[in-house]
């Protein structure tokens, strides 16, 4: 099956990027990457490669062996522009998340919100993680409501949020805080009931891996998945690809 991995020009979270796009290929599914314009291959926020601060808060070494591999396939240098992109040639679609500004260009278009929305109106799979599922709570039906509007999910806390500024700000400033209003806020802001969101066990530093779940959460909902940080990025994307199939 062929999946639709939108992504920013720069400063998506490399663990949420590289980790879906491994465990889809090996179970035999093809993987589309799309940037605004198209054309050249988009860049994950550097800071996660390097260490955030003192060398840590980044990536671990194995998403980050998968993140250089990506690099070198086809679909990641070469991207589709969002305004080529077609509903129908797809079987699911992935939104991935990052915190750093350039991400504004992804979680702020209108023409991928729209495309959200008639992907959404489909019935197939759709995976969000973190801020990925701010850009599907932004995105809009028919009915000028959020598609999430009836659905529970998950997506990063306000205490993650929070937790990740307040230990980097002296450093590197409002580089964890996206937007002034935290993501969980305004994801809650779109849902029907502030009950449907479910902000899972508090965890700040440990996190799931390719044989243990047990520090990861996810929420699902009929063909939708949703999870917090790379930290549930296994188990993420584990789950989105049952659901293809």
């Amino acid at each position: 099956m062929k999946v639709l991995i939108p992504l920013p020009d720069v400063d998506f979270d490399t663990t949420e990027v590289a980790v879906p796009w491994r465990l889809l290929t090996e179970a035999g599914h093809d993987v589309v990457f799309a940037t605004e314009h198209g054309g050249s291959a988009p860049r994950c926020d550097q800071r996660l490669l390097d260490g955030v601060v003192f060398g840590k808060l980044g990536a671990r070494p194995e998403p980050i062996a998968w993140y250089r591999e990506m690099q070198q396939t086809d679909a990641f240098t070469d991207p589709l522009p969002w305004g080529d992109l077609d509903v129908a040639a797809y079987d699911g679609l992935l939104l991935a998340g990052g915190h750093a500004p350039g991400m504004r260009q992804y979680l702020g278009s209108a023409e991928l919100q729209s495309f959200i929305a008639r992907f959404w109106a489909t019935g197939k799979p759709v995976g969000a993680i973190c801020h990925g599922v701010l850009v599907l709570a932004r995105s809009k039906g028919a009915n000028g409501v959020s598609v999430l509007a009836d659905r529970r999910t998950t997506c990063l806390p306000k205490y993650m949020e929070r937790s990740g500024y307040l230990v980097s700000f002296w450093k590197l400033g409002r580089y964890y805080r996206t937007y002034p209003e935290y993501v969980e806020d305004e994801v809650v802001s779109q849902l029907t009931n502030p009950d449907q969101f479910e902000r899972g066990p508090r965890e700040t530093q440990r996190r799931g891996t390719r044989t243990d779940h047990r520090h990861a959460f996810v929420v699902e909902d009929g063909n939708y998945v949703s999870a917090r940080w790379p930290g549930d990025a296994y188990l993420f994307a584990e789950r989105f690809i049952a659901r293809l199939g």
